[in-house]
């Protein structure tokens, strides 16, 4: 579950917008005021300012990780048989479906191969017919004695040997329609072409020449390591079920996609304290590509009951981080917190705050602990 904001955290509505008589900007929390916007002069009461009750929610716990993307599978394409190249029939870097057809070998010396077996077979298959004919004629005159017992096992085992030709024939005419066959490389799975090694023309030399390379883009493999501190957690949340993983690139577009944890190696490197882990993840529009930097999250857990204020709200000091808060007989009052994980625009306080304090989320480089104010209400976004 991701925490959905505006782009400062938390939106106003019309009517508090216009009661307040300015706009909020994404660095409110800084108290920069919008270029051209009247703020409204205080009226015995203070300032007004906008806050935000802090919200309770649950909340996802995820451990963080720099990975890389890598193919599932990747294969160097080559030829089974020798002749030279025909057509290159795929193009360079396209997107394939598993058995298209990717390059062709000039097939006419297979195909007469093929046709050489065949002939062959219909030869040794009249061969057989004679020897079968005269086994049967020898075996009936061999009862009266008209052929020696000789002569009868000569006609018998001439008629295995054709048996057995004609069974070495239909190994051969398989044989040649395998090698013709091999003449046309195609896709052992749907993936995207690098660029081709060889062109038309060229003689393919069997079983070393490579003709180009195909890798599996959807799914794709993010490899990461998390530390051995982090073991007990995701064995936890692997106990329970699948482990959702979100993959995030380094791209300025930010782009997410989503998997499960589906491997988790069986040794811990000492030398670095971390075990590698790998999720599958969905790349449908293939625009992930193996070998980037990638952003892993890894959600492990929910957390319950966490505090909620927008960070916009948050103000820094020498002393750490704090958040204004509207107290008793409306005046400010300064609260340092305890940080922990941000959602969009909304971070969680482990400790500063509770339920129901109402947190200023503007106007903070104006106001001071003590100082009377005028709350105006503002919504924010939800979890």
């Amino acid at each position: 579950m991701r925490v959905s904001a505006t782009a400062a955290g938390f939106a106003v509505t019309a009517a508090a917008a216009a009661a307040i008589g300015f706009v909020l900007l994404a660095d409110a929390g800084h108290g920069a005021p919008s270029a051209g916007a009247a703020r409204p002069v205080a009226h015995g009461g203070g300032m007004p300012v906008p806050v935000v009750s802090v919200i309770k929610r649950t909340v996802p716990v995820y451990l963080d990780y720099v990975g890389t993307t890598e193919a599932i599978r990747s294969v160097t394409l080559q030829a089974k048989v020798t002749g030279y190249l025909a057509q290159q029939v795929a193009e360079d870097g396209a997107d394939v479906k598993q058995g298209q057809l990717l390059y062709r070998i000039d097939p006419r010396d297979f195909q007469a191969a093929l046709d050489q077996v065949k002939a062959q077979a219909q030869h040794d298959s009249a061969a057989f017919d004679y020897s079968r004919l005269s086994q049967h004629r020898n075996a009936t005159l061999s009862k009266d004695g008209w052929v020696t017992q000789d002569t009868f096992d000569q006609t018998t085992s001439t008629l295995h040997q054709a048996e057995a030709t004609l069974a070495a024939d239909a190994a051969a005419i398989d044989t040649a329609k395998l090698n013709l066959g091999y003449t046309e490389i195609c896709a052992p799975f749907a993936g995207r072409l690098s660029r081709s090694l060889v062109h038309e023309g060229a003689l393919i030399d069997a079983n070393s020449t490579q003709l180009n390379t195909l890798v599996q883009l959807d799914p794709i493999y993010a490899t990461f390591n998390p530390s051995e501190t982090d073991l007990a957690a995701i064995e936890k949340a692997r106990a329970k079920g699948s482990v959702p993983v979100e993959v995030l690139t380094s791209d300025d577009g930010h782009r997410s996609f989503s998997g499960a944890l589906s491997f988790l190696d069986n040794t811990v490197d000492r030398s670095t304290g971390t075990i590698t882990a790998r999720a599958t993840i969905s790349n449908p529009d293939r625009s992930l590509l193996p070998g980037e930097f990638i952003h892993v999250r890894v959600h492990v857990a929910d957390q319950p009951n966490a505090l909620l204020v927008p960070q916009v709200a948050l103000g820094s000091s020498q002393l750490g981080k704090f958040v204004y808060v509207v107290g008793a007989e409306g005046r400010v009052e300064q609260r340092f917190v305890s940080l922990g994980a941000t959602y969009g625009g909304l971070v969680v306080i482990d400790k500063g705050v509770k339920v129901g304090d109402r947190v200023i989320v503007g106007d903070l480089q104006k106001i001071a602990a003590g100082v009377p104010v005028q709350p105006q209400p503002v919504k924010v976004g939800t979890v």
